[in-house]
């Protein structure tokens, strides 16, 4: 390979540049992964598979994909990728009976981050109302030799 490529410049220079896209593509699958929730995730990934942007088909279908597929691929179970796809759907983000239409209002979605919270397949925790302070059961304290 290292001949070949000192041969031929044009096949090193598309070399390089297929390491570069590919390097640069899993550093931004490690940021997705560590920072952004499992419904950002799949937001990116169907639109990534839809390829928005490229030059290409006029209505993105993304070829039949199982859901446990995708739950692999986001790092997530089954189920959250259930649920997430059903809001998207919801919400007219995607199309599926059997192939996936993503429309253009998801990759709007993930370019501007403008999903439910940061985190919005976690439950939000609400705070106790002032004035209306949530009781706790305090249980008893230990037994101490005095007390026997």
């Amino acid at each position: 390979m290292i001949r070949v490529m000192h041969e031929q410049h044009a096949l090193a220079d598309l070399f390089v540049k297929f390491l570069l896209v590919r390097s640069m593509r899993t550093q931004a699958d490690l940021v997705d992964q560590l920072f952004n929730s499992s419904e950002r995730r799949l937001a990116r990934i169907l639109v990534l598979m839809a390829e928005f942007g490229e030059p290409g088909e006029p209505e993105p279908l993304i070829p039949a994909i199982t859901q446990a597929t995708l739950a692999e691929m986001v790092g997530t179970t089954r189920s959250r990728v259930s649920f997430f796809m059903n809001r998207f759907r919801k919400l007219g983000l995607i199309e599926y009976n059997g192939r996936i239409r993503v429309h253009k209002a998801l990759l709007n979605l993930v370019l501007h981050d403008q999903f439910s919270g940061d985190n919005s397949e976690r439950p939000s925790i609400s705070a106790p109302q002032p004035g209306n302070p949530k009781r706790t059961r305090r249980s008893k304290p230990p037994a101490t030799p005095s007390d026997m």
